[in-house]
């Protein structure tokens, strides 16, 4: 009976908090099976970013009692805090959890069983105040650590703080210690995560900072141990020379940024209410490739925002192209309820907006294929991860290029030295010449 299963969808701050509550599983004696197969209770943690929120939960609700007709189901997540009754309303749903609820999952299974209507926990938004610790246990090299939620931006197109509340962190004496716990277990790689983890800090009670990001960023490198670090999405406005400056001159911070751009028009980044225009984003790329060269930096930008004409597509468009970034997301813009872009003017046609999306993921492709052909033939830290299907293994350098090479146990969660030989047709590096093991 004492059988739970887990299926997470978006984010990798979703993927840590999802590992968290099965812990908590694990540490009252239940035993954890994959997903898909015959489980007592199924969690599922849901995003709402996804356009198909909705289908996407129905989808796999229905795969679990596939698998187990009489299968206990929890929702949780964004789009569980978002539209609660929405879910409840789904055939097989037992019990849906808000953010304020999600990691007290235990404590709602006094009875698992099957209910005729959904029973809802959740609370008003504003009432989420309370940070709760999380980090992936599912790969052993890599885990991702968040130590900030929330957000305090109100950015037109997005349900985040709607969803995950205010932004709040972890104190830097707590990330220290689980930065040594995760490491102490073989963690070879951590990455920072957040919803918005340049505004990392606790705040006094005048809501002013006492500490901030960059302050973290040195507390880790004073870490006496061996470990690799990444920082994951940061916001231009927030991510300070000092901050790269840091990473410049760090041995455990890895060359790699992901920073959001959204719209390379600043009539368009305007009506998104983000907090910089495109003079200050090229500022700091070329800060960056002026310190870090061969650093990887990552883009998110969304094609199609209400407003957004031809002439201010190409300008992002042709703003890209200029800049020396190694990689685009992609997103098509989609209507999110409650948002203030939902009720904006110039409504851009759904199939323009996908058609913007192919030319920038065409972009993309050609900024990865340069970024990997200037890495050729350099020798790189590989920190290589488990088999794939096919008999190959993976694993990224520092700078983030994923590359791959037959099979070999001996090596995995281990850092090598390689070269990088030849680009594959799926842009990886491909290498068989192990340098030093």
């Amino acid at each position: 009976m004492n059988t739970v299963a887990f299926h997470t969808l978006g984010c990798k701050l979703n993927f840590a908090e999802t590992s968290t509550i099965a812990r908590s599983f694990k540490e009252h004696g239940w035993q954890k099976v994959y997903f898909g197969e015959p489980a007592a209770v199924n969690v599922i943690n849901t995003c709402s970013v996804t356009e198909n929120a909705d289908r996407e939960c129905r989808t796999i609700v229905h795969r679990a009692l596939a698998a187990n007709p009489d299968a206990f189901i929890v929702v949780v997540g964004c789009y569980a805090q978002l539209k609660p009754k929405e879910i409840a309303t789904i055939p097989g749903v037992d019990l849906v959890l808000g953010a304020n609820e999600k990691f007290n999952v235990i404590k709602h299974l006094d009875s698992i069983r099957k209910n005729h209507e959904a029973a809802v926990m959740s609370c008003d938004i504003e009432k989420v105040v309370s940070f709760n610790s999380s980090w992936s246990s599912d790969d052993r090299t890599r885990v991702f650590l968040k130590v900030q939620d929330g957000c305090d931006y109100s950015c037109t197109f997005c349900t985040i703080p709607l969803a995950r509340g205010i932004s709040r962190s972890e104190t830097i004496k707590n990330v220290i210690s689980q930065i040594n716990d995760i490491v102490d277990n073989g963690a070879k790689e951590i990455v920072l995560s957040g919803v918005n983890l340049g505004d990392f800090g606790i705040r006094d009670e005048s809501h002013r900072h006492q500490d901030s990001f960059a302050d973290l960023v040195n507390a880790i490198e004073g870490i006496n141990k061996e470990f690799r670090i990444r920082i994951s999405s940061i916001e231009p406005n927030l991510l300070t020379n000092e901050i790269i400056k840091l990473v410049a001159a760090s041995k455990k911070f890895m060359p790699h940024f992901h920073i959001p751009l959204q719209s390379g028009s600043n009539k368009i980044l305007k009506l998104m209410r983000r907090r910089y225009q495109q003079e200050l984003y090229k500022d700091r790329i070329l800060t960056i490739k002026s310190l870090m060269p061969h650093c990887c930096i990552g883009v998110d930008v969304i094609a199609g925002f209400p407003g957004e004409t031809d002439d201010d597509f190409m300008e992002t468009y042709q703003f890209l192209e200029s800049l020396d970034v190694s990689y685009l997301h992609v997103f098509t813009y989609s209507e999110r309820p409650n948002t203030a872009a939902i009720t904006m003017n110039g409504v851009v046609p759904v199939n323009v907006r996908k058609q913007r999306n192919k030319i920038l993921r065409s972009l993309s492709s050609k900024k990865l294929n340069h970024f990997y052909k200037e890495n050729l033939h350099l020798t790189q830290n590989v920190l290589w991860e488990a088999a794939d299907t096919d008999n190959w293994m993976h694993g990224y350098t520092e700078n983030y290029i994923k590359v791959k090479t037959p099979f070999d146990v001996s090596i995995v969660n281990t850092i090598v030295l390689v070269e990088l030989t030849s680009i594959d047709d799926d842009f990886l590096v491909k290498t068989t010449q192990l340098v030093m093991a």
